[in-house]
């Protein structure tokens, strides 16, 4: 088994499609169905269904495609290690970012990161705390960057700055004419909330459960998997949300959004890494710019 057969087998993977996957790899098809064909005979098990010209994991392609994403992560450090050697003359950084700290606070500091190591090249990918989590243990993202919290044995967990929770409600919405007594009144709305494993949900949540409440108390009404999504229902309906105040900074002051005076206190934004990994030289700097 070579690596570059394990980058074909995820590629396909990924893609769902021999022929786009070939195109990705600058592979003729016939080299990625024989590569593909490689792997299963002489391991005696199929990764792929063949349905018709469509192609589906196996539950055993499935299992294995976990391992072969950390056999590439594993060579992609070792790669990086060596460039490091170089003293930084190029290398690649990935990271993983929750939503809000992707989209608000997070980009003065690849800014500057960017000014200070050009030649470094950046691959953010972006999703919520549980996906960043899952990211770094499963060795796709050196770093991590979360909202919420990460306790997954084997996690190296640093504080990097703090953060505002608001409840917000569109211009029209009741309590913006009567203030509602809370927190009591919470349960009187229907909510957007985030997706189950976001960062601001379970913040939330524990804001609830230091007022005795919990999510069960509420009406949820929807789950939105973007916080401008929150935004822009809460703002355009009767719909109450929980966003951070820099998400929702820009609607409070347009008065398309209000903010409803409600403690929700403050949430850590916090870097993760994997103990029994070593970080590259990037990875090293790049934690230098974050405070």
């Amino acid at each position: 088994m070579t690596l570059d057969q394990l980058k074909i087998f995820v590629t396909v993977a990924d893609l769902q499609h021999v022929t786009r996957a070939a195109t990705a790899l600058h592979l003729t098809q016939s080299a990625v169905s024989n590569a593909i064909s490689t792997l299963e005979a002489r391991h005696n098990v199929a990764l792929f269904h063949r349905i018709g010209r469509r192609i589906e994991l196996t539950s055993e392609g499935a299992i294995f495609l976990k391992a072969a994403r950390s056999v590439l992560a594993q060579a992609r450090n070792a790669e990086e290690l060596l460039a490091d050697l170089g003293n930084m003359r190029r290398g690649l950084l990935t990271l993983f970012a929750s939503q809000t700290i992707a989209n608000f606070w997070l980009p003065e500091r690849l800014d500057r990161y960017n000014t200070l190591f050009p030649d470094v090249d950046l691959d953010l990918r972006i999703g919520n705390t549980a996906e960043s989590v899952a990211a770094v243990c499963e060795g796709t993202a050196e770093l991590g960057l979360i909202e919420g919290h990460a306790s997954e044995e084997g996690l190296a967990v640093e504080l990097v700055a703090t953060d505002h929770l608001v409840v917000v409600v569109g211009a029209g919405h009741a309590w913006t004419r009567t203030p509602p007594d809370l927190p009591a009144a919470l349960a009187s709305t229907r909510w957007a909330l985030r997706e189950e494993g976001s960062g601001t949900r379970s913040s939330f949540e524990s804001a609830l459960a230091r007022s005795g409440m919990s999510l069960n108390d509420l009406s949820v009404a929807m789950e939105l998997p973007s916080n401008e999504a929150l935004c822009a229902v809460a703002a355009a309906g009767n719909l109450a949300t929980v966003v951070s105040s820099s998400v929702a900074s820009a609607a409070v002051q347009t008065g398309r959004l209000r903010i409803i005076p409600f403690d929700l206190g403050t949430r850590d934004f916090r870097v993760i890494r994997h103990r029994e990994r070593t970080l590259s030289r990037a990875a090293q700097a790049f934690l230098t710019v974050l405070t």
